[in-house]
């Protein structure tokens, strides 16, 4: 791709960051080298979550001194309303048990909208990204890249649902019509965490949404799935990735799950 919009360094910047913190997070996994903690809220962390996030915080304050920063294990810095949201290894769970689904989310928020996303996921070795009125795009890099369009499935009995965790679904009291939901759908697989969104933009699979999710864990999903063409709400409908879950499609059959799901 040829990024061309207002927020095309702001890519590049993440794009480069990412490979730094391949570089780190993937050497580790292989290696299996690492502790785990459990945190306050009893998931868990290792020092290559806290190091993934303190490398892209350096970097970030580096080249966008004036930028704000949010990242999962080190909280907020700076007010700047351009706001860096970062999830340093989505998936630590996975990364601790040696299951290769798990990456690392970086997002640019300016002003309250969610404007560059990449999701890097080098056991995979897979990446996408997207920066506003540029399109979404799955690559190693912006120069080798192929761009993304959600599928143009209208029906959910021909859809396909992917989801993450079925107990918060329960513990939402959510949990009838979730089960509703699955009973719509033509398929239903588990392949969880940003995975799910991306194959939504991808257009292979129609509808991904969970009931327990933070700001670190969708702002970079956001513009990959609205570049390419789809729809990033709440469970109450909201746009965007600011309440506590989230429903992603490919538009065509949203206000169809959200029948089912929606909180309004």
């Amino acid at each position: 791709m040829e990024s061309t919009g207002p927020y095309a360094a702001d890519l590049t910047l993440a794009m480069s960051t990412a490979d730094e913190v391949d570089g780190l997070t993937l050497s580790k996994f292989t290696s299996a080298n690492f502790t785990v903690e459990i945190k306050d809220d009893e998931s868990p962390v290792t020092a290559v979550d806290r190091d993934a996030e303190q490398l892209i915080r350096e970097r970030i304050a580096a080249e966008r001194p004036e930028d704000s920063f949010h990242g999962e294990e080190s909280g907020v810095t700076g007010k700047s309303p351009r706001r860096w949201v970062v999830d340093p290894i989505d998936g630590t769970k996975n990364y601790i048990r040696g299951v290769p689904v798990w990456g690392t989310l970086i997002a640019l928020i300016d002003d309250g909208v969610p404007v560059v996303g990449v999701v890097s996921a080098p056991a995979l070795g897979r990446r996408w990204f997207a920066a506003l009125g540029d399109g979404a795009w799955r690559g190693p890099t912006l120069e080798d890249s192929e761009p993304l369009t959600v599928s143009t499935r209208t029906e959910l009995n021909e859809s396909t649902l992917s989801y993450s965790s079925l107990t918060g679904w329960d513990q939402r009291g959510l949990w009838p019509q979730f089960l509703g939901l699955t009973k719509e759908m033509w398929r239903t697989r588990a392949f969880g965490d940003f995975w799910s969104y991306m194959m939504v933009a991808e257009g292979v699979v129609e509808v991904a949404c969970e009931p327990e999710l933070s700001l670190w864990d969708m702002a970079a999903l956001v513009p990959i799935v609205t570049e390419a063409g789809g729809k990033f709400t709440g469970l109450d409908g909201t746009p965007g990735p600011f309440g506590p879950d989230a429903v992603a499609s490919n538009g065509l059959v949203h206000a169809a799950v959200l029948d089912m799901v929606g909180t309004a």
